[in-house]
């Protein structure tokens, strides 16, 4: 028995005390609603109304029932409304991991947009790799990040992937930095500074096999986690990264130049488990991409060297498979 249903249209029939008006607000035949009145009636062993007169009457049972089914339809009400929240995504707890050299410009942005949409959500924010991201993705420890492509794991959904442009981080002493542009071949006999391998394998392979591919096998590969660590390295001379322009800004002895002969761009997406997402999840996904696509600023005319070209680059891969 559906007793909410027949509640709902006993407190019509209640609130109206005739049934003709109350099956025309209830978008149905007088029959069908006598037929409930009298099932609800059966199932709680009373007369709910007095049909003995020409007006229907509440009995001393309706009348009692009525505050008490008033309440509960008011509880179905707001149940509902709380899973339709939890469905939406806009309540819960949404474990979110995004990589260490994420901006703190972004970070805000990114958070700032989840409060607008829902600020009844509560995100737990955890710094990791993209290693790290995965690993808990499918140990279902994460509920989504922000991970480097390409990325070589089952079980995983992907969200809309914005690519960023990378250029080569040098000191603006070095003679390389007097030109507009620089090729990957130029970089000969240079090491090249970037994050360890394990944080995320399938990137750095792929930036190692473009660098071969364009004349540059770096002499040797110097691992940094964190951006004062790569900027000691590269100040250092016999050493240039590959980054977005937005980590040369943080130090002003590093100059960003792009790559001519091979445009790279850093391919990035939110990532979340295949089967029983959070519901969050996508939501994340979708502002994450929105917030990283407005945070590579548009160039104006006459833009000095060290800010990157408008977008879109080509990528040299394809994560779709």
């Amino acid at each position: 028995m559906d007793l909410l249903r027949h509640l709902r249209h006993f407190v019509v029939v209640a609130q109206e005390l005739h049934f003709g008006r109350a099956a025309e607000l209830l978008g149905m035949a007088q029959p069908p609603l006598s037929q409930s009145i009298q099932r609800l009636e059966r199932e709680l062993t009373v007369e709910l109304f007095d049909r003995s007169r020409r007006q229907v009457r509440l009995t001393t049972a309706g009348e009692l029932l009525l505050g008490e089914a008033a309440e509960l339809l008011a509880v179905e009400g707001r149940l509902r409304n709380l899973m339709g929240q939890v469905r939406a995504g806009e309540l819960g707890i949404l474990r979110a991991g995004v990589p260490p050299e994420t901006p703190a410009v972004t970070l805000r942005l990114l958070l700032d947009a989840l409060t607008d949409r829902a600020p009844d959500l509560d995100v737990e924010l955890h710094e990791l790799t993209s290693s790290e991201q995965v690993r808990m993705l499918t140990e279902r420890n994460l509920d989504v990040g922000l991970v480097h492509h390409p990325v070589a794991a089952d079980g995983l959904r992907f969200g809309a992937s914005v690519d960023v442009p990378l250029g080569v981080l040098l000191p603006r002493t070095s003679p390389l930095a007097r030109d507009r542009e620089v090729t990957l071949a130029a970089l000969a006999g240079l090491d090249l500074v970037a994050a360890p391998r394990a944080t995320a394998p399938g990137w750095h392979d792929h930036l190692l096999a473009v660098c071969r591919r364009h004349g540059w096998r770096p002499a040797r590969v110097r691992p940094a986690r964190n951006p004062e660590f790569l900027f000691g390295l590269v100040l250092a001379g016999g050493a240039v990264a590959v980054e977005p322009a937005t980590v040369a800004r943080r130090e002003p002895r590093i100059a960003w130049r792009p790559v001519a002969d091979a445009p790279l761009a850093k391919r990035t997406s939110a990532a979340w488990p295949d089967r029983s997402a959070h519901p969050a999840a996508p939501m994340f996904g979708q502002l994450a991409a929105a917030v990283l696509a407005g945070a590579e600023p548009t160039p104006a005319p006459n833009t000095p060297p060290s800010v990157p070209a408008a977008r879109p680059w080509p990528v040299l891969f394809d994560t779709t498979g």
